[in-house]
């Protein structure tokens, strides 16, 4: 088997191959006789069709079924021959395959970059301590007391901003396109919407709402309001960008949204026997938070010292998948949102261009991580006993060897390194 190995750039390679004639016409016999087991041929028996009919009724199969069974094994043969290993699988062209002659193709693939670290003598990290910020406990509360809030039906008043109101919902687009002097292509159908929650004051109500339905009474006659509502051009919506919308509320029950105090009776809710029992879980929590805070950081810190020390040249297909997986992990942030990413008014372009630097950081440092992980050459010192806590560290365990297993997670690339710890 004829090879030719190039290389375009450090992971890129073109490969040009042909295999021999007599292989190809064993492998074409071989195949051959697989058909003429089952072939059915009008004037033989089932199995007994002569080799030469089987070859010419069936030439383009068995030809095809060549291709696919000796390409792939060639390419097997050269990657464990040059001891390469192939990002993805190659991108197969100019497939050349006839009777009595060789067959020959070329292949281009990615291979990972040859890394070499260098000579370490250590990494040393500084671990910020884990300090929580004035306020934090008395904010964490407060959000507290207003998830648990309740709401209470209102009778003896009109609504005001931050009612929560019940309605039914009449929709009409009021546009109305002139076709003719005289004639008009008529609006849509209204459209309506029952037992609808509109909280007076939310971010999310459409223009103009809060200003019509503050002052409403959940009984007749007071209870109905209609008014007309044009959506601006930059509306989240794009289907109601710069359209006059016509709206019938009919209010069907107002309710207020009363926040509890911070009292024994809140941390009974909560599962706790006081107040300050509650006051001491959270700051706990947070206590805790924060050491997770610390300890991402001195991850993203290691990573970024090691990935400091080489430079080379990065596989695109990884990078690539890199990006898509981070564009994967918007668009579903967007439809937990409620937001359908065609409608976002995002420049798809403009947002994977935006993602290749942290896409090729990461990748960066996962295929560093992993030449450590193989090589083990990390030394991690106690640098002014800025590390000394690392056996409370969550994720960092400090073995029977004296040496620190420590996961890193790097964009959703797990890796396990088990360093040693100098003193």
């Amino acid at each position: 088997m004829k090879i030719e190995l190039t290389d375009i750039s450090q992971t890129k390679k073109a490969l040009a191959v042909e295999i021999p004639t007599d292989a190809v016409e064993a492998e074409i016999a071989r195949i051959a006789g697989n058909y003429g087991k089952t072939a059915k041929v009008p004037g033989f028996r089932p199995g007994k069709v002569p080799a030469h009919v089987v070859r010419q009724k069936f030439k383009d199969a068995i030809l095809h079924d060549v291709m696919h069974a000796m390409i792939p094994r060639a390419i097997d043969d050269v990657m464990r021959e040059r001891a390469m290993e192939p990002i993805d699988s190659p991108d197969v062209t100019d497939v050349a395959l006839e009777e009595g002659k060789p067959l020959s193709f070329k292949a281009t693939f990615e291979t990972l970059p040859a890394i070499e670290p260098g000579a370490y003598e250590g990494v040393s990290l500084m671990r910020k301590a884990a300090v929580l910020e004035v306020g934090e406990i008395d904010t964490t509360l407060s959000r507290l007391r207003q998830r648990a809030a309740r709401y209470e039906p209102v009778e003896d008043r009109a609504s005001e901003l931050g009612d929560t109101l019940l309605v039914d919902v009449v929709r009409t687009p009021r546009q109305k396109l002139i076709v003719m002097p005289g004639e008009t292509v008529q609006p849509e159908k209204p459209e309506t919407m029952e037992n609808v929650s509109i909280e007076l004051g939310s971010p999310a109500n459409p223009p103009g709402f809060d200003d019509n339905l503050i002052g409403i009474t959940p009984v007749p006659p007071g209870n109905e309001r209609s008014f007309d509502t044009r959506y601006p051009e930059d509306f989240a919506i794009e289907a109601l960008r710069n359209q006059t919308v016509g709206y019938r509320v009919t209010v069907k029950g107002i309710r207020k949204r009363v926040v509890p105090g911070l009292d024994d009776d809140l941390a009974k809710e909560l599962g706790f026997d006081t107040v300050d029992a509650l006051r001491a879980q959270v700051k706990e929590d947070l206590e805790r938070e924060a050491e997770m805070e610390s300890e991402r950081q001195m991850r993203a810190d290691l990573l970024k010292e090691l990935s400091s020390r080489v430079s080379i040249e990065l596989p695109g297909s990884m990078v690539d998948r890199e990006i898509d997986r981070r564009l994967e992990e918007f668009v579903s942030r967007l439809f937990q949102q409620g937001v359908d990413p065609m409608k976002a008014g995002v420049d798809w372009k403009q947002f994977r261009d935006e993602q290749r630097g942290a896409a090729e950081d990461t990748v960066r440092a996962a295929l560093l991580l992993d030449e450590l992980v193989g090589q083990q050459q990390v030394v991690v010192k106690n640098l002014e006993n800025n590390y000394r806590r690392i056996e409370g560290v969550s994720g960092a365990t400090i073995m029977g060897d004296g040496r620190v297993a420590l996961i890193v997670d790097v964009g959703g690339l797990v890796r396990s390194l088990r360093l040693p710890l100098a003193a």
